[in-house]
């Protein structure tokens, strides 16, 4: 099969954090280059801003109410998942079902599978440093159904090889995965930048470390906002902005100077991609994935040291040839991580699975670039 579009995609998604602004994304590219994309969100349904991220009506959108898989660790849902998904895929006759969280791989699809890891519990637990409750039965569970998902799937994509090194190394998946970054549309910097810090993410999310910059925050010269449901641990120093529109983001990041994450664990980093396409100076956590992705566009520092932190910002607010370098290298850098990148890597994927009916294991984890 050579032609996108003659592949039909029954995609699975969830509107809780960066896998729907991925998903949005990937399906309307896919989309505009022919394709027909299905896409079904489980979990909660998406809010009429999230509506709005689908910028093109050719994707359709069916919400199932079912249950994420992070929210039913004991699998009292895969029956009821297992009856709906397998009605859609009856109804849609897909050539290819593209899964964004782990248990549905293990379905009985009739069309070949790609499983792509965007985060896991068990990494998480390990980034964060607490691990003791994977012990409890149901979360043992919950490792079970990962690992029989990754086994299952025809193929497996992480996005980034730090993330791909820990499924790997958790799961031992029987066949080696694809690494394929993710991918925006270019951003557009106005050079018009005000005096201010900007953190985005789930607040209340551990592995976010939001208490690192809260700590850092006192004492510096710019104001410092943060994006995301709230969380009570944020000092006053930090401005706290409640959930943004994803367009009501962007204009935030445009007009924004720096941006900062001190994530523990961030399997890609989409907000931190959206800041470095607005013209973001980047000030992130030393971590795998961060240090992949974006050395030589920012500045690093050890997420368990504030003061680290604050020293870094505090340069950066003082200083205004190093702050446009900064923002000129993350921008540059950005256009690295394109949509239309993503997209032709997917789609190169997907025909593979198509012609054959069985993905071969590459020798190694593949960066897969347009």
């Amino acid at each position: 099969m050579s032609r996108s579009t003659q592949i039909r995609i029954l995609m699975t998604t969830d509107t809780v954090g960066g896998v729907w602004t991925y998903s949005c994304a990937l399906a309307s590219s896919l989309a505009d280059s022919g394709a027909d994309v299905c896409l079904l969100t489980l979990g909660p349904r998406a809010r009429a801003d999230q509506h709005a991220m689908l910028r093109n009506p050719r994707v359709r959108l069916i919400e199932t109410d079912l249950a994420l898989e992070w929210q039913d660790p004991e699998g009292r849902n895969i029956a009821d998942a297992k009856r709906v998904l397998a009605e859609f895929e009856s109804r849609f006759e897909p050539d290819v079902i593209h899964l964004n969280s782990f248990r549905e791989a293990s379905f009985a699809w009739r069309a070949p599978t790609v499983l792509v890891a965007h985060s896991c519990v068990n990494s998480w637990a390990l980034a964060c440093r607490d691990t003791t409750w994977l012990t409890e039965l149901r979360w043992r569970r919950y490792t079970e159904h990962v690992k029989t998902a990754l086994d299952a799937a025809t193929a497996w994509v992480c996005p980034s090889r730090a993330f791909h090194d820990d499924i790997a190394s958790i799961y031992c998946p029987q066949s080696r995965g694809t690494v394929i970054w993710n991918g925006i549309a270019p951003g557009q910097p106005t050079g018009r930048k005000q005096e201010l810090i900007m953190a985005a993410g789930r607040l209340w999310d551990r592995a976010k470390n939001i208490e690192t910059l809260a700590a850092a925050a006192p004492g510096l010269s710019w104001p410092v906002e943060a994006a995301g449901p709230t969380d009570p641990r944020l000092s006053t120093d930090v401005s706290r902005l409640g959930e943004l529109s994803h367009d009501a983001m962007a204009a935030r990041l445009r007009h924004a100077a720096v941006f900062v994450s001190p994530a523990l664990y961030e399997p890609f980093g989409l907000s931190v991609l959206e800041a470095a396409a607005e013209g973001c100076a980047l000030v992130l956590s030393d971590i795998p994935s961060f240090r992949e992705l974006w050395s030589g566009a920012a500045l690093f520092f050890d997420p368990t040291d504030s003061e680290a932190l604050h020293r870094a910002l505090a340069t950066l607010c003082a200083d205004e040839a190093q702050r446009a370098r900064l923002q000129r290298s993350a921008y540059e850098h950005s256009l690295t991580y394109s949509l239309t990148r993503m997209t032709n890597a997917y789609l190169r994927l997907y025909q593979s699975l198509v012609a054959s009916h069985h993905f071969a294991a590459p020798a190694g984890p593949l960066e897969v670039r347009a």
